[in-house]
């Protein structure tokens, strides 16, 4: 990979993985949506995260994030905008209630398919933590001899992208079916889902009054 201006390729791959081993707020919104909706949702909570990250890369790649950045004004602003989003959803999850009479468990707190894709998103977009990864990772594996660095940096996203979608589908699909097997319960599945709401609301905290 040294001819792209990337001569590090090896390692940038074990650190994408490392990197998507460690939870976070995509990683909590992919396990609690495929708590409360089962696989699909999951792998749709995937996509969504994957569909971010493009926007992340392509950005990265432009020097988008660069001006984010080094504007504090910005920075703050999506950071506290993150932050918001992830308590929102969280509370969501926490006042969600009981389908009355028996009702199945799989509508509990069930939601289209396609405003999972959007909360995904808005979720993985508005991470400051993301920004500020693509920002300061991806130089670190391109060579500043590079003739072709915007090449190497949209490879470098390409890998990233690919890399998560992969460890992020299997997330939701361990998750669904872990969820699965614990019980069809709708009472179950109703606190496991408040229980990722109460994880939901301390990471937004935790992201909006962080120091940047």
């Amino acid at each position: 990979m040294s001819i792209t201006g990337i001569p590090d390729f090896g390692y940038f791959c074990l650190a994408v993985l490392l990197l998507n081993a460690t939870p976070g707020p995509d990683t909590a919104f992919i396990v609690g949506r495929s708590i409360a909706q089962g696989r699909a949702a999951g792998l749709v909570s995937a996509l969504g995260i994957s569909a971010g990250c493009c926007v992340h890369a392509i950005a990265a790649t432009l020097g988008l994030s660069a001006l984010l950045a080094t504007s504090a004004t910005a920075f703050t602003l999506i950071k506290l905008a993150g932050g918001v989003y992830l308590m929102y959803l969280g509370l969501r999850m926490l006042l969600t209630r009981a389908a009355p009479n028996g009702a199945p468990a799989k509508n509990v707190s069930a939601r289209p398919l396609q405003t999972i894709f959007l909360q995904a998103l808005v979720t993985n977009l508005l991470n400051p933590k993301v920004i500020l990864f693509f920002l300061s990772f991806f130089p670190q594996f391109v060579s500043p001899n590079a003739t072709g660095k915007t090449l190497s940096f949209l490879i470098l996203g390409v890998v990233f992208v690919l890399m998560s979608t992969g460890w992020n589908c299997g997330t939701a699909l361990v998750s669904g079916t872990l969820a699965r097997r614990v019980g069809s319960s709708q009472q179950v599945r109703l606190w496991l889902e408040r229980c990722v709401g109460a994880a939901f609301i301390a990471l937004g905290a935790r992201i909006a009054f962080a120091r940047s």
